[in-house]
């Protein structure tokens, strides 16, 4: 995907690399060592680690590599098309892009373009950056079949990511779809499904994703949680969105359906919503809508659903025996752990079966490891200690020198843009204190190479990649075909037109 012999604009870089690689605002630049600093990993934490290096360290040469052509990470392919705010950052990114001491490598797989090894031999600091691009399952019977998929395939499909252009759910055949979660992904996936294309029409949604969305027949959404409303993993801001645009706005053509019954709160909720500004807002929030629509109309609004206290136990075939027909879900009720005091759910043994054509899985991302890297299989995580990589998990372990982590890969797939800065933050406060004190100086005889060594070895496989200024050519194209549209961009979604977008213009 993507090979052939490297771009002539890599032999040129090779000649035009400057020694020191410093800004030439920097006073005292050329007193100061050079820094060989590898990000991997365009995403938010990537971005901003390079950002809180160069500010960090007047001697830093960044460079952020990436499998995919693009930059951005989940600010392209995770963040919803309604949510162009959150987006705006990326304004930001290219102004770290644009540093003479940063560079972008797209189209660089780790693992196979450049080793984790070959890294580390060429750069005094990786940081591994690369978030989590698989997901967690339940590992119950009938997952395998036809119409279930993550939360995260759906989410990268109409965004546009190019690994699931093609994943065409099924959005025609079924007036119901259940989306088991209630985190604040769950809540991006049943919006979309939901809302008038007309406005999703503006956004940067893939044309293709657009398309399918105005042809569905989906007049249900279940969102299907283990626990209660206060326990609910959305966040209040999230939940006040939908509930508001469903109420006031466009979508007021959206019937909300809660069982008052699932809102009567224990002691123990009580107690979780005293602890909690969060806890306690999502569930007056909550409460506010059952109230809302407590008399449902006969019209011919569409359907969202939160359904509490249930957890799936299998999935029920259709009658052609391969597509997914229902849900078998247990009821639960909440339990203290007798450990943490905190309440889990647990079955009862009474069952029901929902009826959908169409499963979203919202359970969680997982990051996956590579060769060479600690891991925490259990956790999702690499271990580490304020970013710095261990050799393992135990009490004996050590710190592997020169290996950094930040983001998903470092604390799990939890919190949204922002949190990754105070988590780079972190981890760039780390390794400026290992430079202080010499951990991370090569012998004068090996002296790592940087970004001269990184081009060196993609010259060597063969390897085409995508600078910034070459993805600003993807963006340019996208910009414009949008213009057409009254779109922010039309996302090119085809890795080879990506490709061909990059290195023609």
């Amino acid at each position: 995907m993507g090979r052939g012999v490297l771009l002539p604009h890599a032999r040129r870089l090779m000649l035009l690399l400057r020694p020191m690689g410093f800004s030439t605002s920097a006073s005292v630049a050329s007193t100061r060592e050079p820094l060989h600093v590898c990000v991997v990993g365009s995403g938010p934490a990537g971005f901003y680690t390079a950002e809180k290096m160069l500010k960090g360290h007047e001697g830093a040469q960044v460079d952020i590599i990436d499998r995919l052509p693009t930059p951005f990470g989940l600010v392209r392919s995770g963040v919803a098309p309604d949510h162009p705010e959150t987006k705006i950052v990326v304004n930001q990114f290219s102004r770290v892009a644009a540093n003479a001491r940063c560079s972008f490598f797209g189209n660089v797989t780790l693992g196979s373009d450049v080793s984790l090894s070959e890294l580390r031999k060429t750069y005094d600091v990786v940081v591994l950056a690369y978030g989590a691009e698989s997901d967690r399952s339940f590992g119950i019977p009938g997952e395998d079949l036809r119409g279930i998929h993550s939360a995260r395939e759906f989410v990268w499909w109409y965004n546009g990511h190019p690994d699931l252009c093609n994943l065409a759910p099924d959005l025609k055949n079924t007036d119901s779809a259940v989306v088991l979660g209630q985190g604040n992904v769950a809540l991006d996936v049943a919006r979309i499904l939901l809302r008038c294309t007309t406005e999703l029409a503006s956004t940067d949604i893939a044309g293709y994703a657009l398309d399918a969305l105005r042809r569905s027949t989906i007049r249900k959404v279940f969102l299907v949680g283990r626990r209660g409303p206060v326990q609910a993993a959305c966040t209040a801001k999230e939940l006040r969105e939908i509930l508001g645009i469903f109420l006031l706005q466009s979508l007021k053509n959206v019937h909300v359906c809660i069982k008052e019954a699932d809102l009567v709160t224990s002691p123990a909720d009580k107690e979780e919503m005293r602890n909690s500004r969060i806890k306690r807002r999502v569930h007056e929030l909550l409460s506010k809508a059952a109230t809302v629509h407590q008399e449902k109309s006969n019209d011919d609004r569409k359907e969202l659903h939160f359904v509490f206290f249930r957890k799936p136990t299998r999935f029920l075939p259709s009658e052609d025996g391969t597509t997914v027909g229902a849900v078998e879900l247990e009821k639960t009720l909440l339990k203290d752990d007798g450990v943490t005091g905190k309440q889990v759910a647990v079955g009862t043994g009474e069952f029901e079966d929902l009826k959908c054509g169409l499963v979203l899985k919202s359970i969680g991302y997982k990051s996956l490891p590579i060769e060479g890297l600690p891991f925490d299989k259990y956790r999702g995580v690499v271990p580490n200690l304020r970013g710095r990589i261990l050799s393992n998990e135990s009490e004996t372990a050590t710190v592997e020198p020169g290996l950094y982590v930040v983001g998903w890969l470092k604390r799990g797939p939890t919190g949204i843009v922002a949190t990754n800065l105070h988590c780079a933050e972190e981890t760039v406060a780390s390794i400026l204190e290992d430079e202080k004190k010499g951990v991370l100086m090569a012998s004068s005889d090996s002296k790592r190479q940087g970004r001269r060594g990184l081009l060196e070895i993609l010259e060597q496989k063969n390897t085409r990649y995508v600078p910034f200024h070459d993805w600003e050519k993807i963006d340019s194209k996208e910009k414009t075909a949008g213009q057409l549209k009254n779109k922010p961009r039309e996302k090119i979604t085809a890795w080879d037109e990506l490709l061909k977008v990059a290195k023609e213009g």
